[in-house]
């Protein structure tokens, strides 16, 4: 077949029409985009816009605050202030107790070489999927008998306990994929494991174990089911159960609910922001070469 040699003049014809074609498929992926990212935060704009229209009720808010108020923010914090507390305590809690039974225990994982190593992670990927009322009515009769009921201690560690499994999963894949030659010279050195551990996996693991935290948080930070099952009384009340009781008022207040509903994605949305290089380092490395 006989290739037809093209004019300057059609050669550029067909290089504008390529280009017209690349702009109006990025165009179109944009305004894709748009819309999906408009209907994703389009809850969120009627939750703020709520909370800025007091006295209004679920039927009467209006698309857009015609005369916005932060008197619902002020109630509020009132109201809520006390498990605000509480619930800050119990996520950061939550954090902390999570990476510190789960960074040695993905440590020991990762350096067994057994059959037993897959039986842990069949056993850990068949715990993330337990539905939380199941461990609830479980853990409520253990922590019964052992006097954790209406205790920090004792929603840190349920918390803890459902996120655990993916804490366990996340750095023991993050540990395997660490210069092993690195570990191997420590040993020569006369470092055992601890130190090793201490002194060479944890700094170089940080990305990992701030992913790890950070989902901590969020899960302490965001529970309802654990609140409502092991605390049975009003000295201890996170955040979730104090939105609960707003919607299970007789007379609701809906500027308060969404005013509160905000005031509780504030941490976590701060957290995510000074936190975000971290999580995307911990998540891409710890995911597997």
């Amino acid at each position: 077949m006989t290739n037809i040699a093209l004019s300057p003049a059609e050669k550029l014809r067909r290089r504008q029409k390529i280009v017209r074609r690349r702009r109006l498929s990025g165009a179109t992926r944009s305004l894709v985009g748009a819309i999906i990212v408009a209907l994703l935060l389009y809850p969120v704009y009627w939750l703020v816009n709520a909370s800025l229209q007091p006295g209004a009720s679920a039927a009467s808010i209006t698309a857009f605050p015609l005369a916005p108020s932060l008197g619902a923010y002020g109630q509020a914090l009132d109201d809520q202030f006390s498990n605000i507390a509480t619930s800050l305590v119990v996520a950061v809690g939550t954090a902390i107790l999570s990476v510190a039974i789960a960074a040695p225990a993905a440590f020991g994982l990762s350096r067994l070489r057994s059959r037993f190593v897959d039986v842990v992670l069949i056993t850990l990927f068949i715990a993330q999927i337990v539905p939380g009322i199941v461990l609830a009515n479980s853990l409520y009769t253990m922590f019964d008998t052992l006097g954790l009921l209406n205790s920090y201690f004792g929603l840190m560690l349920a918390n803890a306990s459902g996120t655990l499994p993916f804490a366990i999963l996340l750095l023991r894949a993050f540990m395997r994929e660490l210069d092993q030659e690195l570990l191997e010279a420590a040993r020569l050195d006369g470092a055992g494991n601890l130190r090793t551990f201490a002194a060479i996996v944890l700094p170089l693991s940080r990305n990992a174990l701030i992913t790890a935290g950070v989902f901590g948080f969020l899960a302490g930070w965001g529970d309802f089911l654990f609140a409502l099952t092991l605390t049975t009384g009003s000295d201890l009340r996170t955040m979730s159960i104090g939105i609960f009781q707003y919607i299970g008022s007789p007379n609701v207040e809906w500027s308060a609910v969404m005013a509160a509903g905000v005031l509780a994605s504030v941490p976590a949305i701060i957290l995510l922001l000074l936190l975000q290089r971290y999580l995307k380092a911990g998540l891409s490395q710890g995911s597997g070469k």
